[in-house]
């Protein structure tokens, strides 16, 4: 954080270490509330993820030189491509393979996080499926076919369409903010970046 001697950059990174530690606080503290709305989880996303690529890519505009825009434009980017790239990750713990993700599906659930798909379902949940809900996510109780059942809901309520719809706007915006900077290989690469966070999921 030191070694560029820019107070900026240490600012930058600082400020960014601080967000993602409140970030993790948020989660913890968010695991297993069935309260936790859409607002909060995007929090948590930008806390412990996209903070880090936000700062990551504002940083390198800031070592370079740029524009003001153009490192605003960089932060913006960032923060697009975490939120993309988080939000792809929680749609393939629900609708990935072992393989592909190198964890089981499922394990969100099975460790009471709500993650976006989740906290849509419990949203539309009529009351039987509220119970469901309370007993599997709020107070853990978990038997053999829950994460079935947990699919099912999700499948009826179409809230992996809806945020596999959400990752791949986040993606569109990442690069968006991209034109801001010239014309270069890297900037193509950037964009390629934002496509990539996304492909799995498409």
């Amino acid at each position: 954080m030191v070694a560029t001697g820019s107070l900026t950059v240490l600012d930058i990174l600082s400020n960014a270490a601080a967000t993602i530690a409140e970030g993790e606080v948020l989660q913890l503290t968010a695991a297993g509330n069935l309260a936790t709305t859409e607002e909060i989880y995007l929090q948590v996303v930008r806390g412990k993820t996209a903070a880090l690529f936000a700062a990551a890519c504002e940083v390198g505009g800031e070592i370079a030189g740029v524009t003001e825009a153009q490192v605003n434009a960089l932060r913006t980017y960032g923060d697009a491509l975490g939120i993309a790239f988080q939000m792809a990750d929680d749609l393939l713990d629900l609708d990935g393979s072992a393989a592909a993700t190198g964890k089981n599906v499922g394990d969100d659930f099975r460790e009471q996080k709500l993650t976006l798909p989740i906290i849509r379902a419990i949203a539309a949940a009529d009351a039987d499926e509220r119970a469901y809900w309370v007993r599997t996510v709020e107070k853990g109780k978990q038997n053999g076919g829950d994460l079935e059942q947990a699919l099912e809901l999700i499948a009826k309520h179409g809230t992996l369409e809806a945020t596999r719809a959400d990752a791949l706007a986040w993606s569109a915006k990442a690069k968006d903010a991209l034109m801001v900077l010239p014309e270069h290989p890297l900037r193509d690469m950037m964009a390629d970046l934002a496509d990539y966070v996304v492909a799995r999921i498409n």
